[in-house]
C-alpha cells in the first residue's frame, strides 16, 4: 500500500557530532511503520507527557492545548524509566481529534510499539529520558522537526537553553531498592544496545538440565 513502510529501521543521526556533544535529539534507532506520507517531513509543537500516568490523566482532557500539527512526546517508558521499555509508543490520539477525523500524528518516545501497530511513530530514543537524555529536557511548546528522508530528528532549542534545563534536571527516584527489578535497573543497557543486561555481555549461558515441568 502507498506509504506503508514495513520493518524498516531508520537511523536518525546528526551528522558530524557524537552523542555526548549532540545538540537537540540524537536518535540511534527508531521504527517507522505504516506511517502517513505527509508526516514523514514535519515540524510541530511538542505536547509533552512525563509518564504513562500523566498521559492517561490528560490526553482526553477537552482543554488540552493540542491539534493535529503537534508532536506528542512521551517520556519515562524506556528500559529504566518504566522500567522494561513497554510497547506503548503508539499512544492513542486525543479523543477530540479522533472525533474530528484525525487518524495520525507524529509521536515520539523512548519506548517500543507492537510490530502490528501503525502510525508515524519515532521510538527507542536513546539515551532515554530517565537517565537524562535530551528527551528529558523537551518541554511543552518546543518545536521538533522530523525528516525521515534525511534521517534527522531535531529539537529546535538553543544549546544555551538546553544547558539551563539540564542544570535543573534531576533523575527520578528508583522504582525499588531491592529484588530483581533493582538488579535490572542497575544493569540494563539502552535501546541502541539492545536493552540487554551488561552482566550478560559475551555470555551464552549454561545449558539448563533436568525436567522443568
Amino acid at each position: 500500500a502507498p506509504g506503508l513502510i514495513v520493518a524498516v529501521a531508520w537511523a536518525f543521526r546528526l551528522a558530524g557530532v557524537s552523542l555526548a556533544a549532540a545538540r537537540g535529539l540524537t536518535v540511534l534507532f527508531a521504527i517507522a511503520g505504516a506511517a502517513t506520507p505527509a508526516l514523514m517531513k514535519h515540524r510541530g509543537r511538542a505536547v509533552v507527557f512525563e509518564s504513562m500516568e500523566d498521559y492517561h490523566a490528560r490526553i482526553d482532557d477537552p482543554n488540552l492545548d493540542i491539534d493535529e500539527s503537534c508532536v506528542i512526546v512521551l517520556k519515562s517508558v524506556g528500559p529504566k524509566g518504566y522500567p522494561g521499555m513497554p510497547e506503548v509508543g503508539n499512544v492513542d490520539l486525543p479523543a477530540k481529534l479522533i472525533q474530528k477525523g484525525v487518524k495520525d500524528m507524529v509521536r515520539i518516545s523512548d519506548g517500543r510499539m507492537s510490530g502490528t501497530a501503525y502510525g508515524t511513530v519515532v521510538l527507542h530514543i536513546s539515551p532515554e529520558s530517565a537517565i537524562g537524555g535530551t528527551l528529558a529536557l523537551v518541554k511543552d511548546g518546543d518545536f521538533i522537526e522530523l525528516d525521515v528522508a534525511n534521517r534527522r530528528l531535531h529539537l529546535d532549542v538553543s544549546d544555551e537553553e538546553l544547558k539551563r534545563r539540564r542544570a535543573t534536571w534531576f533523575p527520578p527516584a528508583p522504582h525499588t531498592n531491592r529484588g530483581y527489578v533493582r538488579i535490572y535497573l542497575e544493569h540494563v543497557q539502552q535501546a541502541d544496545q539492545g536493552a540487554d543486561l551488561d552482566i550478560l555481555i559475551g555470555k551464552s549461558g549454561a545449558v539448563v538440565k533436568g525436567d522443568l515441568h
